[in-house]
């Protein structure tokens, strides 16, 4: 196997049926074991996860508040104790129409509040969610706040009572919820039935492969991006090759303007992030040391 590159991004399409990890899994035998994740999919859900490799794996932070975008697929007329295919599915025989559902979805944009499902990755006095609901506890989850982008109607089905939207929102918002919430504005009931994603940031899943197909083809070569793709606003600074031994030992390097994070760059290549102060730039995160 030849050697996997030093750093960089892998875009993965998550297929259906298996977990996030699961997926990240599959690229370690073209990849190693240094990869991380930039946030999960439920497993019944598709589309794209950026996977970070080597020391580029450090970027996470830069990676993890990134607007997403999703295609959601909602069954009106039903509810399901997860907000999801994977729960306990009740009809409650409600319908509406595409009219009334139009009508209903601006009270879902903007800074508003949202009650994660019982079954969530949100710690309850220190402990998963979805750990206690599993275990048959009665779970309260606290309202927090998101921002939901925007939300446009693809396409309703009357007769099936099945809506597609797309969604784009911040980080922290639950697809599920806004489905329930629906149905439960709409008074029908609602569950979400399938989920893709497919934007985190500015990456689109149509850049991304399914996760053998990566792990079968040459590293480097399918579905990567540089480091630098991670950080596209962050102001740059070219640096002399003095500078970039300086900065591969952790030492800090004259700085006449720049304030706040930035990305060091030498050859077109990102050599690391630094914190600019207007007199120096003191090195946060170095992805090649001397």
């Amino acid at each position: 196997m030849p050697d996997a590159p030093t750093a960089g991004l892998l875009l993965v399409d998550k297929p259906a049926g298996i977990s996030s990890f699961g997926a990240i899994a599959r690229l370690r035998r073209a990849y190693g074991r240094k990869l991380g994740h930039t946030g999960t999919l439920d497993p019944f859900a598709t589309g794209l996860l950026v996977v970070l490799h080597g020391r580029a794996t450090r970027l996470a932070p830069y990676l993890g508040g990134l607007d997403k975008r999703y295609l959601a697929t909602v069954q009106f007329g039903a509810t399901s104790t997860t907000d999801d295919p994977e729960g306990d599915v009740e009809q409650t025989g409600g319908t509406t129409t595409e009219a009334q559902l139009v009508a209903a979805l601006p009270a879902f944009i903007g800074e508003i509040q949202q009650i994660p499902p019982a079954a969530s990755a949100v710690h309850i006095d220190g402990e998963r969610a979805y750990r206690r609901f599993r275990r048959g506890e009665t779970v309260t989850v606290p309202a927090r706040q998101v921002a939901v982008h925007g939300i446009t109607l693809m396409h309703f089905d009357v007769a099936t009572q099945t809506a597609q939207l797309d969604i784009s929102c911040g980080t922290g918002t639950y697809i599920r919820s806004i489905a329930r919430d629906l149905g439960d504005e709409l008074g029908t009931g609602a569950y979400l039935t399938a989920l893709r994603r497919t934007e985190v940031g500015g990456f689109r899943v149509e850049d991304a492969a399914a996760p053998d197909a990566i792990a079968d083809s040459l590293p480097g070569t399918l579905a990567w991006a540089a480091p630098l793709a991670a950080i596209p606003t962050l102001p740059r600074r070219e640096i002399t090759p003095a500078e970039r031994t300086a900065i591969g030992h952790g030492q800090r390097i004259p700085n006449l303007e720049l304030h706040g994070d930035v990305a060091l760059i030498a050859a077109d290549a990102l050599v690391a992030i630094g914190a600019a102060d207007g007199l120096e730039i003191a090195p946060r995160l170095v992805l090649e040391p001397a």
